[in-house]
């Protein structure tokens, strides 16, 4: 048996002038190429009970057809009310990924469970757009929206400093992530020579300490990193080769924490660090001035990522990981 095909707008005209002509069902579908048994139910169900003959109209046929076929599709996800609206506030609020959508979802709401496939579907062809003011897509609310990375220059401008210990004598716990408290550090800029970021993540759990320095100085920085850490288990704090980080010795004898240093150019020594950093441009776009920014806003949108669920930590945000607690984030 053929697949079968329905009437398409065309074949309704033809239906439409021949009925008019007072051709019976059989001639029609000769003409066609249709059985009988679809003329007769064409006509059954799309015809307007007026005059002697039923009157049949190609559009509004069209019209009625589209309607049941509409009315007969399976409901799709997004069309739930609830978990609409619980998808559109994570991924434009709190800038989540689908794939962590959806993991939280299964873990504390699995009675709105969607794939990161669907939601990714519902973004791509739009239908989320209207959640959002102006002309603006929902697409641009995603991690990655469409930008080239660029190519990284190979020239060396940061000035050496003095290497309290080199990463190769950092002690293995640290790099199996085993432990909380093994911290990886760097700096966030703004415009050049204004304020900038200070970012320390812990390499087991992924959660970010830190906050807002003045200027990018030696000085300025180890002040924040010293209060950051203060209070919070500090095993090791590997940091790249920046010059705001030339008093790594005072940081060490302060806390009491061994300071080890990566390679020149090797970034994903400090990989969950990187990682980090690229989140936190969502918030902090590369090359605005973070002088009119506060210390509460920036502590905002720290706690913003900390409140994230991760893959990697069977859905669970960085904070009930770092801290030993279940958090209702939903």
């Amino acid at each position: 048996m053929g697949q079968y095909h329905h009437l398409s707008l065309a074949e309704r005209e033809d239906i439409m002038l021949m009925r008019r002509e007072r051709m019976g069902v059989r001639e029609i579908a000769r003409a066609i190429g249709r059985d009988k048994s679809t003329v007769s139910r064409e006509l059954a169900r799309n015809s307007s009970p007026t005059g002697a003959v039923p009157y049949h109209g190609a559009s509004t046929a069209q019209r009625k057809s589209e309607r049941r076929r509409a009315r007969c599709r399976r409901p799709r996800l997004m069309d739930d009310p609830e978990r609409r609206a619980l998808v559109v506030s994570k991924v434009r609020d709190d800038r989540w990924s689908p794939e962590q959508v959806e993991g939280r979802i299964r873990a504390e709401r699995p009675e709105l469970a969607v794939s990161d496939s669907t939601i990714y579907r519902a973004i791509a062809s739009g239908s989320l757009d209207c959640e959002l003011p102006g002309h603006r897509r929902m697409s641009r609310m995603l991690r990655h929206r469409g930008k080239r990375r660029r190519r990284r220059g190979t020239e060396e401008r940061r000035g050496r400093i003095e290497v309290t210990h080199e990463l190769s004598e950092r002690p293995p716990e640290a790099s199996r992530r085993s432990r909380p408290g093994d911290w990886e550090g760097d700096t966030v800029a703004g415009r050049q020579g204004a304020a900038c970021l200070v970012t320390l993540v812990d390499r087991r759990s992924g959660y970010l300490a830190g906050g807002l320095a003045a200027r990018k100085s030696a000085a300025e920085v180890t002040r924040v990193v010293e209060s950051s850490l203060s209070g919070m288990p500090a095993e090791t704090l590997t940091l790249d080769r920046g010059k705001e980080f030339a008093r790594a010795a005072d940081m060490q004898r302060d806390l009491g924490t061994p300071v080890f240093f990566c390679l020149p150019h090797h970034p994903w020594e400090r990989g969950t660090n990187e990682n980090t950093n690229g989140l936190l441009r969502d918030f902090f776009p590369k090359g605005g001035s973070l002088d009119a920014t506060t210390d509460e806003e920036v502590q905002a949108v720290y706690a913003t990522l900390n409140r994230r669920p991760r893959k990697r930590l069977g859905w669970k945000c960085l904070e009930e990981v770092f801290h030993s607690k279940a958090l209702h984030l939903l």
